[in-house]
């Protein structure tokens, strides 16, 4: 019960949020050339000799790791964000240990513990599922469960299932075309994923691994929750909120671009 309503409560959010995107954001697709574009475009081309003093052909030029720096773009400056690639195309697959340091980063990121807090508290307050009881005892079981839950749905779906298939747990922003191409383009992605190597695949480990995550949480859940029936609910809106999850990903850098320009 406990993990229906804080599901419940995480998914209305997210669903809010699309909604405010699909209204109140359709110009949002058209990008106007970034800064940084517009100042390499107008500066003058190096000559031969100062891009070979500049480049030595013996110099290796080394690719980023994203492990040893993971892009961190917070979406609406609050919530962790180390799995999503904007406006990418060829990029190096990660590694095994990569795939889980950037999930651990974000599970483990400091906003997650007072998030799970709150949400923690509204249930104990409603006195959400009576078998937790109250007081201190009762709003560490609360606690304890809603985080468990996030945490190990984060690891399946972006490390585990990824590493066993060789997929790639990233959201690659796709930034093309108008606003409900790229709306359609990122619902896709709940069903297509890329695969180490690139190529593009079914989308394995959010299903499988959302899956497991469900059924596991019958294990420590109250008795009453341990069912089929409640696992399935708790399977459908993880991957609700995955997808609610993958639009945010998609507009998140045009809205931050949007505030920007303003100020």
């Amino acid at each position: 019960m406990i993990m229906r309503k804080l599901r419940a409560r995480a998914f209305t959010l997210h669903a809010m949020v699309i909604s405010t995107l699909l209204f109140a954001f359709p110009l949002l697709a058209q990008q106007n050339p970034s800064p940084e574009t517009t100042t390499s475009q107008a500066q003058p081309k190096p000559d031969e000799k100062s891009a070979a003093k500049n480049n030595p052909p013996n110099q290796e030029q080394k690719t980023p790791n994203p492990a040893q720096s993971p892009k961190n773009d917070r979406l609406f400056f609050v919530l962790p964000n180390y799995l999503t690639v904007e406006n990418a195309g060829k990029v190096p697959p990660l590694t095994t240990r990569q795939k889980f340091k950037l999930v651990a980063l974000g599970t483990f990121d400091p906003v997650e513990y007072p998030y799970v807090g709150l949400l923690a508290g509204i249930n104990q307050a409603e006195n959400a599922d009576p078998s937790y009881g109250q007081g201190f005892k009762g709003y560490a079981k609360r606690y304890g469960a809603a985080f468990a839950d996030t945490t190990v749905e984060n690891f399946m779906v972006g490390a585990v299932f990824p590493s066993l298939l060789h997929q790639d747990p990233r959201y690659f922003q796709s930034g093309k075309g108008g606003f409900w191409r790229r709306a359609g383009f990122a619902a896709s992605r709940i069903f297509v994923t890329r695969t180490d190597s690139g190529k593009r695949q079914f989308n394995y480990s959010e299903w499988a691994g959302s899956a497991i995550a469900a059924a596991l949480s019958t294990t420590y859940h109250p008795a009453q929750d341990r069912n089929a029936a409640s696992a399935a609910n708790v399977w459908v809106t993880q991957l609700w909120g995955d997808a609610l999850s993958f639009e945010i990903k998609e507009f998140w850098p045009d809205i931050k671009r949007k505030l920007a320009h303003k100020n």
